[in-house]
């Protein structure tokens, strides 16, 4: 669970974290980065998306939404059954809580810009 986030940090379960993270139901993996900073490719997540199989991936795009998420990347996705919801990180924070007791939840979260 995901108690709290402001701009650069993000507690989950206890734990303060400065650096983006990418949250599976095994648990944390800090210190996330991306082939290209301010936007996602599916290289920068598949293997986690290969390991845990989830049903949602929840993408919080920064504290004012600037790292992209390409149309191709949430159509690659699609084909592969998995929903994609990318919004600003304080929101995607909200809807990871409150899916991740629903549903087989990956959660990746850009901390700031």
């Amino acid at each position: 669970m995901i108690e709290a986030y402001s701009f650069g940090k993000i507690i989950v379960n206890g734990q303060t974290y400065y650096q983006d993270i990418i949250i599976t139901p095994k648990g944390v993996r800090s210190n996330w980065w991306r082939k290209e900073g301010h936007c996602l490719h599916i290289s920068d997540l598949e293997d986690v998306l290969l390991e845990t199989q989830p049903e949602v991936l929840v993408i919080g795009k920064g504290s004012s939404g600037m790292m992209k998420v390409p149309n191709e990347f949430q159509k690659t996705l699609k084909a592969k059954n998995i929903e994609v919801i990318a919004e600003n990180t304080n929101k995607a924070v909200q809807i990871y809580n409150e899916l991740a007791t629903k549903k087989r939840v990956v959660g990746a979260f850009h901390l700031t810009c």
